[in-house]
C-alpha cells in the first residue's frame, strides 16, 4: 500500500506479510545491508525474537536485493515499509513510528539491520517497557554490557564527546549515546511535548532529541546492557563519514542542547475586541 503526503512522514510504501500480532513491535532501519541485515535476521530467527515483537523493516529503498520479499518472509518478518522520499535514518524512524502508533503497538524498540547488536536481547527490551518504562537505552559500556572490537575513534568519541553532552542535556547519566538500541513506550510518542513527526528530524536529529526529552518531562528512564561487536577485520559497518558525517552529530548535539528540537508554542492570536 502507498502512503502519500502525511504531515511529519516521508511517503512510503508497505508490504504487510502478516496482521499485528504483538503488543510491541521492533523496527529496523536499513539500506543496502546486504548479507549483514540477513545474518541478524536469522540470529533473531533462531532467537525467537518474533515470539516477543512484531519485526518491522524500515528501508530507504534499497537496491541490493537484501528486502528481497521470499526472503524477508522466510525471516519472519512482520511487515517491509520502504521509503520513497528524501531523508536519512530520522525520516526512516518517522515512518517506522508512524507506522507502529498507527497499528496499535503499546511501544517501538529500534535496532541498526548492520548485524552488530545483540538482537537476541530483544526480550529485556520488552520486559522494561511491560515495568513502564517509557525510554530504555541499551548501552555496551554497563555492567553487563559487552563491546567488542570498538574502533579506538568511536570509543573516545562515544564515551568523552556524545555521551557526556547528551547527559548534560538530559539532565540525567548516560554512557553509549550513539547507541540506536533502545525502546520507547507509546506513552513517549504520543506526548504532545515531544512530537517525533516533524521533518526537522531528516538525518541523526531524533536520535538525539529522543535521547534526551524523557527525562527533561520527568519520564521512566533506564540503561540496559546489550552488546555491540565490530567485525576484527574489513570495513566498519557504519553510514556516518569519519569527518562530515561526525562533523554534523557534533553540530546536532549542540543544537540538541540548545534546544533547538523542542516543540514550539503556537503563538496566540488576540481576539478582536
Amino acid at each position: 500500500m502507498e502512503y502519500k503526503n502525511i504531515e511529519g512522514v516521508p511517503n512510503f510504501v508497505s508490504k504487510e506479510y502478516q496482521k499485528k500480532s504483538k503488543k510491541y513491535c521492533l523496527c529496523i532501519p536499513i539500506i543496502n545491508e546486504g548479507e549483514r541485515i540477513q545474518k541478524e535476521l536469522k540470529r533473531a530467527q533462531k532467537a525467537h525474537v518474533s515470539d516477543y515483537v512484531d519485526i518491522i523493516i524500515c528501508d530507504a529503498d534499497s537496491t541490493d536485493g537484501c528486502t528481497d520479499d521470499k526472503l524477508l518472509k522466510s525471516l519472519d518478518v512482520n511487515t517491509l515499509l520502504v521509503k520513497k522520499d528524501s531523508g536519512k535514518q530520522g525520516a526512516q524512524l518517522r515512518m517506522g513510528f508512524w507506522w507502529a502508533l498507527n497499528r496499535g503497538y503499546e511501544g517501538v524498540i529500534t535496532v541498526d539491520g548492520n548485524n552488530k547488536d545483540s538482537i537476541e536481547d530483544v526480550p529485556k527490551f520488552v520486559e522494561k517497557l511491560e515495568e513502564g518504562y517509557d525510554f530504555v537505552q541499551g548501552s555496551r559500556f554497563i555492567k553487563g554490557g559487552e563491546a567488542i572490537n570498538t574502533p579506538p575513534l568511536r570509543y573516545f568519541s562515544v564515551r568523552f564527546i556524545h555521551a557526556p553532552i547528551i547527559s548534560l542535556t538530559a539532565h540525567k547519566w548516560y554512557t553509549d549515546t550513539t547507541n540506536a538500541y533502545r525502546a520507547y513506550s507509546k506513552k513517549y510518542l504520543e506526548d504532545e511535548n515531544v512530537k517525533p513527526l516533524r521533518d526537522i528530524f531528516m538525518t541523526y536529529e531524533l536520535l538525539a532529541y529522543l535521547s534526551v526529552k524523557a527525562d527533561q518531562l520527568k519520564m521512566k528512564t533506564c540503561e540496559i546492557p546489550v552488546k555491540r561487536e565490530y567485525p576484527s577485520e574489513g570495513k566498519t559497518p557504519t553510514k556516518i563519514s569519519p569527518w562530515k558525517g561526525n562533523s554534523e552529530l557534533l553540530k546536532i548535539l549542540f543544537q540538541n542542547l540548545m534546544h533547538k528540537y523542542d516543540v514550539k508554542e503556537e503563538p496566540k492570536l488576540e481576539r478582536k475586541k
